[in-house]
């Protein structure tokens, strides 16, 4: 079965690795509910393995910037050519479960939602022994105060109203933030947001994500998100302040205690 109002949209950067993108796709092929189009922007220059990946994946509407420019400007580029209501988000090394669309675009057709997540199941190695729940709020009262301090849903499982992303002027640059800078901008233009409790997504976990919280840029970014909660009338001054602070320590605590934080964070 096909929905005419579903596009999937991916974007691949040179350092996935082909298996885990091969896995990806095949993901989005097997669902229950195939989507309208599958937009692929490769960000930059890819490895001739990736290639080879996405060559011999049939249905693809393709774009590619000549460099890598970041998830942001990746992101924006595939946005610009989805013609559907809706758009999923696929990560590249992540797996959809076989009926994510289907239950998502029901849940939100009924719900009357523009903005719908779900709970992901993390997994190191093998999509098939996961090893923990990330789950967040579901209700939109929750989620819109859960976002006064951390992204209140999870990307890869993300289904919105394409005309909504862009009304709140698509992805913006924001280092490693664009998709929580994104979901603060929604819930201040007054869009419904939802999460489904039940995990929809398998969420490749790599050290590589944890040695990301450290990086400059993402420290740097800290203040434009804090900005952008002020903008939207979210946060006061003082608690952006404290925002601010709190965030960044959390990024500089020893890896044992920044693990810890962060399954107390995200873990049911």
């Amino acid at each position: 079965m096909r929905d005419p109002e579903l596009t999937v949209l991916l974007t691949v950067y040179h350092a996935i690795e082909p298996a885990h993108l091969g896995a990806a796709l095949d993901s989005v092929r097997a669902q229950t509910v195939q989507p309208a189009e599958v937009i692929v922007v490769e960000d930059g220059p890819l490895s001739p393995e990736l290639t080879q990946v996405l060559d011999s994946t049939t249905g693809l509407r393709r774009f590619a910037l000549p460099e890598n420019s970041g998830a942001a400007a990746a992101s924006q580029r595939g946005l610009d050519e989805v013609r559907t209501s809706w758009v999923a988000r696929q990560d590249a090394d992540d797996i959809s479960l076989p009926d994510r669309f289907e239950r998502q675009l029901d849940a939100a057709r009924a719900l009357g939602v523009d903005v719908l997540g779900s709970a992901m199941l993390e997994f190191d190695d093998d999509p098939e022994h996961p090893t923990a729940l990330r789950a967040l709020p579901t209700e939109h009262e929750d989620i819109a105060r859960y976002a006064r301090i951390n992204n209140p849903v999870n990307n890869p499982s993300l289904l919105a109203r394409t005309e909504a992303i862009r009304a709140v002027g698509g992805y913006r640059t924001v280092p490693y933030q664009e998709d929580y800078d994104l979901m603060i901008r929604l819930i201040g233009a007054g869009y419904r947001l939802h999460n489904l409790p039940e995990p929809l997504v398998r969420f490749r976990v790599t050290p590589a994500q944890f040695g990301r919280r450290r990086s400059r840029q993402l420290t740097a970014s800290e203040w434009t998100i804090q900005r952008t909660l002020l903008d939207a009338g979210m946060i006061s001054r003082p608690r952006a302040v404290a925002n601010y602070l709190a965030r960044n320590a959390y990024r500089r605590l020893p890896a044992p205690a920044m693990n810890a934080a962060y399954r107390r964070l995200f873990h049911r």
